[in-house]
């Protein structure tokens, strides 16, 4: 398996590319996962080993089929040679070859190996999607057994022979070294064997995890704090500050003269968008095993790079790539977070000074405060109307570190990645099939890149959605009907039809991206303490309903369930916690970890989706993220049509929810 499983379904949906072109049953399939190697397996959209941004089924797509039907085609040669027939005359089914005028019949594991000696074909007849039996139709999850009946292993489940464990404390500031570590203290806990000090770090292995946790509270490590702490005030400041949207940046589209249509404009919209920082806060925390042998590494985690985690080890050990045996295993919650190999980087130089096998595990409180976090990121819209309320001109700037830049830099070209803007020229994430031309004749987007953040950024499809909606009340037209009108094609059915129906108030966002199209709509109404799950307070309630357009959805049960998981981590952002750049300490001294939006501060109510594939011989569509990024602009947009105030910058002010 070339790609990561981490919930989203990828263990079944994958090997389906397979089985339906290798005519074998999905029950007949056992994967294993793949090793490092970008050569064999590396993610085409990507150029490196890699599963993230929505594109393992794209990637995919094509080269999986390919390999099946070409094993597929070897091993009906191979029945026609050993029968001496036509192999025209043969056909697979289940797991074996057909000569249906003999009657004879041979399984895959018969001919397997003569087939593996027969010429490999160049090019092979692809299904046409009228003729799939898999890809399309519910299936059950393959990975499911093992996590119900608890043989699964995740990264953090790895436990080789002689396995310490350990678990660290780093520096509560960005930049902080340590200054003094008390050994005496921690080594006095029972099970505690070694303390590890590294530069701006301490590690206590123990025999478990509890010992190893107490001993890294009795460290009493120092760490420098104040330097550090005003650059971490500068980064703050410089972050929200209002220069890098006020600045030029690189030209991501210029199409027409926007300059000259938004002076002439009837109407103009403007809004500047702001969302916070974000820790990724995976349901498992951050962990790697490793031992540390004098002829090599052994290393067992979860990881969305398995190839970039084998060359860091390498890296660190002054060892060749080949030197560092990497073993993946299920990750429990990726979300980009374990893109990054900071985790394998600390293990490995903590299994340095341990003559054992050592799993080190990150504590909750660690996990959050030194997450690669999502940067905080300014979205600046100006969008002219002319007498209708069509928009004539769009100008669009938005500012933020690329994770491009720094994770993939032969990607980031004349200061743009695709990660920070779409590919095609079109209104990012605004209407399916509209281009900018086509909607409002000009427009101009640019992309500031804001260096020195050390986080990995995430831009947001949410400005464009609640822009959008600015501008139909400009226009006073209905949110969901002026959507419809600028629709250049056959718009799809969108979730709600109106911005206030029924109990409550109505919000609605669409959005395109990933190869898939999709809508969602969220109703919002204030709740009494009782129903706020008794912390007596009010609170809010939201329901949510959307629906996916993709061009072919391989295992379409998955859908519903990622959008109810999607539909309750969007809101994370809005939620009126934070997490901030300042170290902020308790009474007797010691580090408090940084605050983070952990869960939506309001309750995510019954959750409805429904989804098209549309029955065409085009690749399929992205489902990872695209779920996450319509739930927050639908919330925004739900809470003017209920208090007629906007919500632009995230967090949301409390203040502003108790209005809704």
């Amino acid at each position: 398996m070339p790609y990561v499983e981490m919930g989203q379904g990828t263990y079944t949906s994958i090997p389906m590319l397979i089985a339906e072109e290798l005519e074998v049953d999905l029950k007949q399939v056992r994967l294993e996962h793949a090793p490092p190697n970008e050569k064999l397996y590396v993610n085409p959209l990507l150029g490196v080993q890699a599963t993230g941004n929505s594109n393992a089924i794209r990637g995919a797509w094509q080269p999986l089929r390919k390999a099946g039907a070409t094993a597929r085609t070897m091993l009906i040669a191979a029945a026609a040679k050993r029968w001496n027939v036509d192999p025209a005359s043969c056909r697979a089914q289940s797991g074996e070859v057909r000569h249906q005028a003999s009657g004879r019949s041979l399984g895959y594991g018969a001919l397997a190996a003569d087939a593996a000696r027969m010429p490999v074909p160049e090019n092979v007849t692809l299904k046409q999607p009228a003729d799939f039996k898999l890809i399309g139709t519910p299936a059950k999850r393959l990975d499911t057994p093992a996590k119900i009946n608890g043989t699964a292993v995740y990264g953090i489940d790895a436990r080789p022979p002689g396995v310490k464990i350990a678990t660290l404390a780093q520096s509560p500031v960005f930049g902080g070294r340590v200054k003094r570590v008390d050994d005496t203290a921690a080594k006095a806990v029972k099970g505690v064997r070694q303390i590890v000090r590294l530069d701006d770090a301490v590690a206590v292995v123990a025999d478990h995890m509890g010992a190893a946790q107490e001993g890294a509270g009795r460290a009493q490590d120092r760490m420098g704090r104040r330097a550090a702490c005003e650059a971490c005030d500068r980064l703050t400041s410089r972050a929200s500050s209002k220069a890098p949207r006020r600045q030029p940046g690189a030209v991501a589209q210029n199409v027409g003269d926007a300059d000259k249509a938004m002076a002439g404009a009837a109407t103009k919209v403007e809004a500047t968008y702001q969302v916070p920082f974000l820790a990724h806060a995976t349901m498992e925390p951050m962990n790697c095993t490793v031992h540390v042998r004098p002829d090599g590494c052994e290393i067992w985690v979860g990881s969305q790079a398995l190839a970039r985690a084998q060359t860091c080890a390498a890296k660190v050990l002054d060892l060749p790539p080949e030197k560092v045996v990497v073993h993946n295993h299920l990750l429990g919650g990726g979300f980009g977070r374990r893109l990054d190999v900071d985790g394998v980087t600390r293990a490995v130089e903590i299994a340095k000074q341990v003559d054992a096998p050592v799993k080190v595990v990150w504590t909750r409180e660690e996990d959050i405060q030194h997450d690669m976090y999502r940067p905080y990121w300014f979205d600046r819209i100006s969008v002219g109307l002319d007498a209708t309320g069509k928009p004539v001109a769009w100008n669009n700037r938005f500012a933020g570190s690329s994770v491009i830049a720094r994770w993939l830099p032969p990607a980031f070209n004349n200061g743009l990645d695709p990660d920070s803007r779409p590919k095609a020229p079109s209104i990012s994430s605004t209407t399916s099939r509209t281009s900018t031309s086509n909607m409002c004749g000009s427009s101009r987007r640019e992309f500031r890149r804001r260096s020195g953040a050390a986080s990995v950024p995430r831009t947001t499809s949410s400005s464009p959605k609640a822009s959008i909606d600015e501008m139909a009340a400009a226009a006073k037209q209905d949110p969901v009907e002026y959507r419809r009108a600028l629709l250049d094609k056959s718009p799809p059915r969108q979730g709600g039809a109106g911005s206030r129906r029924g109990e409550g108030r109505l919000g609605t966002a669409a959005a395109q991206g990933k190869r898939s199209r999709r809508v969602a709509a969220v109703r919002v109404r204030q709740l009494s303490g009782a129903g706020c799950r008794g912390r007596g307070r009010e609170g809010r309630q939201r329901s949510a309903s959307g629906a996916w357009f993709a061009r072919w959805i391989a295992a379409p049960s998955s859908i519903p369930t990622r959008f109810r998981r999607r539909s309750r981590a969007g809101p994370t952002s809005a939620s009126p916690r934070r997490s901030t750049a300042k170290s902020r300490s308790r009474t007797d001294g010691s580090s408090r970890p940084t605050s983070i939006a952990t869960r939506c501060c309001a309750s995510m109510r019954r959750r409805r989706s429904r989804s098209i594939s549309c029955k065409a011989p085009e690749p399929p569509g992205g489902m990872g993220e695209t779920g996450t990024s319509g739930i927050v602009p639908a919330i925004s947009n739900a809470i003017f049509a209920a208090t007629g105030k906007r919500l632009r910058k995230m967090p949301v002010d409390p203040a502003l929810l108790k209005q809704a």
